[in-house]
């Protein structure tokens, strides 16, 4: 009897993801449920880290319990800071939130390391994963990258507003520029 009551638990917050997850809300309840029953549970104590900054993005993690800092050490934020200070950047994640949504479907390192405030139960979700639900069901793992992709479209059009806030046009737009053009440019160079 203990034992089912335990899985019924992990069902229930399961479900939190199935009904709560913006990444999610295109897909159907059937989809939802495919995509989640690939992913492996991880738990992990307060103070555990997930994953560290600059590690090879393998996948994302829908939180199913607790609370994840995503944080930005001091050296990374800005080595010519004119105060001298580098202060860390953290914001902090919960249920029915995701973390590493950016390795889905792209080579990519981590940008921010993620450590857990609280015991955390975590469903990772690997390129792997993803192979498989591409192979059992094309028509959901395509709209699953379309929602990621609208995410991830969303984030730096969000970005790209904030930094004409802070700075200008001109500077934002060069930085995209630069960034997607130049780095093309250098891409196709190492190729040869």
């Amino acid at each position: 009897m203990f034992g089912n009551n335990s899985k019924f638990q992990k069902m229930k917050k399961q479900s939190n993801i199935v009904k709560n997850s913006e990444l999610l809300k295109n897909l159907s309840i059937t989809e939802r449920y495919e995509l989640l029953q690939l992913c492996h549970r991880r738990t992990y104590k307060s103070g555990e880290y997930v994953y560290y900054r600059n590690d090879p993005g393998s996948g994302l993690y829908f939180i199913e319990e607790g609370k994840i800092q995503l944080q930005v050490e001091e050296e990374a934020i800005n080595q010519n800071s004119e105060d001298g200070k580098n202060e860390p950047y953290s914001i902090t994640v919960e249920s029915p939130q995701e973390i590493g949504l950016v390795s889905i479907g792209y080579e990519t390192k981590r940008l921010s390391s993620a450590q857990c405030l609280t015991e955390c139960t975590l469903l990772g979700f690997f390129t792997p994963d993803f192979e498989t639900l591409k192979k059992r069901n094309p028509q959901t793992a395509v709209k699953f990258l379309e929602a990621s992709s609208n995410r991830i479209m969303k984030q730096l059009d969000l970005s790209m507003q904030k930094i004409i806030e802070i700075s200008d046009t001109k500077t934002a737009f060069q930085i995209q520029f630069e960034t997607q053009y130049l780095h093309s440019v250098e891409s196709d160079k190492t190729i040869d």
